[in-house]
């Protein structure tokens, strides 16, 4: 399933408050509750030392503490006494910690005992047992129990601060990991290196973005291998003419080659040959660009086919092809520069011919979808593989290529087409298989109203 980097932001900003509030609510929590428990035990140490000195004022004396309730323990109630008192001399005089009245404490234990005093003498003394070893406060016990709560609280919104920020340091590095890795690619591509790959570490916007990145990098790569074997291949689609005419024009100067008809048809074929490669080249140019001029209105798609049928019937006569029609009179008009449409179909069937073999066919059909029109340009030539359907669109793309280059034409005949169809917010594709011959399609828009 995948997760939107806003999503993952959204959690972890969350996760981030949850840990931090869990942390600070446990140990806030934990200490908040011992220190409670610590502010009712020193209460009860004030009650009872208060019971403990108010008895002796009264009595004068330690006489029959145990059988009155000192601490919430009285006599007979069968609860072992967490404390004892013992007076001046170290006698019991309130058994236990497990020692009875009248014995002596054991040595050590007046040690950490807690004096009782009466009208500011010691009157005896509480010992409690060692777990529970405590100093009775000489002021109100809850005088700092705030502060501490506040001390605890403190202490662990420190703790879940400095959590939060190892989470929060986490979070950054993977978020700014790819930002980085992006950022040097780019550098490196503005450098010249256009083969320059990310990796894609999630599926969200950040992943899509290194998978775009990466295959604006492949095309960038393949747009300059294309222009390079472009450069080459005008280079030696312009040399091979000009070649020709320069080496006849010389063998004339020179007196090697006669004057006759036919030496300056070879000189003029050729100049024509080179004239038709840069007018094509001009043409491809300004429709890239956007900058060729189209006069759209509605025509009948039969029209446009049997334009083509008649201009390329003697081609097609001399090669002994059939070139066959096939449309319904009720197609609806499609918005079309009429000119530039019929060029198109020019440079699909002069391509149909080409590659169709002797007393083979050639079959235009027209038909109608919801949307659109289809004008269908259909051999029965070797047809092509997978492979070459994919170029069979770019420029200077041959796809027989022993083909010699005066035989196969100049290779723009269908980019001419393609971009011309597209500036016209048309479609065009091939289907073909290995000898099954090849149908190129041609969409275009129904003329509203």
């Amino acid at each position: 399933m995948t997760r939107s980097l806003v999503f993952k932001l959204s959690v972890a900003f969350l996760l981030v408050s949850l840990v931090g509030i869990a942390l600070v609510a446990f140990f806030a929590g934990r200490v908040s509750a011992n220190e409670f428990s610590n502010f009712a035990d020193a209460q009860s140490d004030s009650l009872l030392m208060e019971q403990l000195v108010n008895y002796y004022e009264i009595n004068g004396s330690w006489d029959n503490l145990d059988r009155i309730g000192i601490g919430g323990v009285g006599p007979g109630n069968g609860q072992v006494r967490p404390f004892l008192i013992v007076d001046n001399q170290g006698e019991i005089v309130l058994g236990g910690l497990d020692q009875q009245i009248g014995s002596r404490v054991p040595r050590g234990w007046l040690n950490r005992g807690i004096p009782i005093e009466v009208d500011g003498k010691q009157a005896g003394q509480i010992i409690f047992g060692e777990g529970r070893q405590r100093g009775v406060p000489q002021q109100p016990p809850g005088n700092d129990f705030a502060s501490r709560v506040n001390r605890a609280i403190f202490l662990a919104a420190l703790g879940a601060t400095a959590v939060s920020l190892v989470i929060g340091v986490v979070l950054a590095r993977s978020l700014t990991r790819p930002l980085q890795e992006m950022t040097e690619a780019t550098q490196a591509v503005a450098q010249g290196n256009l083969t320059q790959q990310v990796p894609v570490r999630s599926d969200d916007e950040l992943g899509k973005l290194a998978t775009s990145f990466n295959q604006m990098s492949a095309d960038l790569a393949q747009s300059r291998d294309l222009r390079r074997q472009m450069t080459a291949d005008i280079a030696h689609d312009l040399r091979t003419p000009l070649s020709l005419i320069l080496g006849h024009a010389e063998a004339l100067s020179d007196g090697v080659l006669p004057p006759t008809p036919e030496t300056f048809d070879v000189i003029h074929d050729e100049a024509r040959r080179l004239n038709r490669l840069v007018e094509d080249l001009r043409l491809l140019s300004l429709s890239e660009a956007g900058e060729l001029s189209l006069v759209r209105r509605p025509v009948q798609p039969q029209s446009l086919l049997e334009r083509a049928v008649i201009a390329h019937a003697p081609a097609a006569q001399q090669k002994q092809i059939e070139l066959v029609l096939t449309a319904p009179n009720d197609l609806p008009d499609v918005l079309v520069d009429p000119d530039r449409l019929a060029q198109v179909l020019d440079n699909l069937i002069t391509n149909a011919l080409r590659y169709t073999p002797e007393n083979g066919h050639i079959h235009l059909t027209a038909q109608q979808n919801q949307t659109a029109v289809q004008l269908h340009v259909q051999d029965s030539g070797p047809g092509m593989n997978p492979a070459e359907l994919a170029h069979v669109f770019d420029r200077f793309y041959r796809g027989d290529k022993s083909r010699q280059r005066h035989d196969g034409g100049s290779g723009l005949g269908l980019a001419i087409a393609k971009s011309l169809v597209e500036n016209q917010d048309g479609r065009i594709w091939a289907e073909s298989a290995p000898g099954q011959g090849a149908t190129f399609i041609v969409e275009l828009p129904l003329a509203i109203g």
